[in-house]
């Protein structure tokens, strides 16, 4: 199975022999990659019971769990990085799991799309309605997504919370990068892909 273009992005990331959480984790296509190309010690949590078949088919650790729950199994710092991909913004308590990420973990890799890209402040300005884009393709009625956030947002979060950003990508919806995105991120990026770390490490 092909690589989504975010996950190929934060892949790179990783150094080889790592130990990796990937928190809903899917099908486990990124901890199959990870564990070919870099060799990673893998895991994943996953709630859902047709996607945990798909992980296990792959030959992926996968534990069945609610990330809503928090991470209290888990033991500080057994990771080396623990990854959260395009899901933060469904989770009912988003500072919660990140601070818990970096607990049990040595890094955190976050990716999400961006509530903060000019198109969807138009829809809202000229419309008066939610946006539907690309990158946000659900109705407000049944989207998964219960926390939007812009890139200033996290941003912010990070900085009241402690967390260091280590790195940050931002790109439009075929994961590009250009002078627009690097200058004006909260404007003209259409995802965000970070690496952060608690500041007291």
């Amino acid at each position: 199975m092909a690589l989504r273009p975010d996950l190929d992005i934060i892949s790179q990331w990783i150094t080889p022999g790592s130990r990796v959480l990937d928190l809903g984790c899917g099908d486990g296509t990124l901890l199959a990659h990870l564990w070919k190309t870099r060799q990673v010690i893998g895991y994943g949590l996953e709630i859902d019971p047709n996607k945990i078949v798909k992980s296990v088919a792959a030959d992926v650790n996968v534990i069945q769990a609610d990330l809503n729950k928090g991470l209290s199994d888990m033991m500080d710092n057994a990771f080396d990085y623990v990854i959260l991909t395009q899901t933060l913004q469904a989770v009912k308590h988003p500072d919660l799991l990140l601070r818990e990420m970096l607990r049990v973990g040595r890094e955190g890799l976050v990716t999400f799309p961006n509530f903060g890209h000019w198109r969807n402040r138009l829809q809202v300005g000229l419309k008066g309605k939610m946006p539907v884009s690309r990158n946000l393709p659900d109705e407000w009625f049944n989207t998964p997504n219960i926390h939007l956030c812009s890139v200033d947002d996290f941003e912010q979060l990070c900085n009241s919370e402690g967390i260091k950003i280590l790195q940050r990508s931002v790109v439009d919806h075929l994961h590009r990068t250009g002078p627009a995105m690097r200058l004006l991120p909260n404007m003209f990026s259409e995802f965000a892909l970070y690496r952060i770390q608690d500041r007291r490490r």
